[in-house]
């Protein structure tokens, strides 16, 4: 990249830089000799992921719910509620089993959740969406589907689709692929 590459897109309003082109124009000043065109990539990535948490959490909170609470209440359910071990739950969740002990206790201390022992192997515990738990997700689902839809509301539904599908192929480059049921 050199220092009179304009790394935005051309026409309307690609042409209103974001803070990503502030960086790679610094970056050009300072370092001409450096090709910066990835940093436009994964800097927008971090920030786009940055600003789409943020928009999800604020939903979230709406319903007294963080992150990580819905994901769990969300993987049961996506499961027809459970049941399902801290081991399959993390993995559906594609998190580190470590950090679902502590979850789960807090979710059935919220009364979200229940752990019972699986009656064919006593060492095996699982985890089911309480009906508080199922009633909840439910309720939040949909409007978590409706603030994601409002966050992706500067792109069409042909860009939409267009940069899932990179975004997916860029996944699959890097590695990331779904754990066998």
């Amino acid at each position: 990249m050199t220092d009179g590459d304009d790394v935005r897109g051309e026409g309307g309003e690609h042409d209103v830089g974001d803070a990503v082109d502030v960086i790679l124009g610094q970056w050009a000043a300072e370092r001409p000799d450096l090709d910066a065109r990835p940093m436009a990539v994964i800097g927008r990535i971090a920030r786009v992921h940055h600003l789409l948490d943020r928009g999800v959490a604020e939903n979230l909170a709406r319903h007294g719910l963080q992150r990580w609470e819905f994901d769990v209440l969300a993987t049961l359910r996506r499961h027809r509620g459970g049941p399902l071990t801290a081991g399959e739950l993390a993995a559906a969740m594609m998190v580190a089993s470590a950090s679902m002990t502590n979850r789960i206790d807090r979710l059935v201390t919220r009364g979200f959740v229940s752990r019972t022992v699986d009656p064919s192997s006593r060492r095996r515990v699982l985890i089911s969406l309480s009906d508080a738990g199922r009633a909840l997700v439910d309720e939040v689902v949909s409007t978590h589907v409706a603030a994601e839809d409002r966050l992706l509301a500067g792109l069409d539904e042909g860009e939409r689709a267009g940069l899932a599908d990179l975004l997916r192929r860029l996944l699959l480059s890097l590695g990331d692929r779904p754990e066998a049921p």
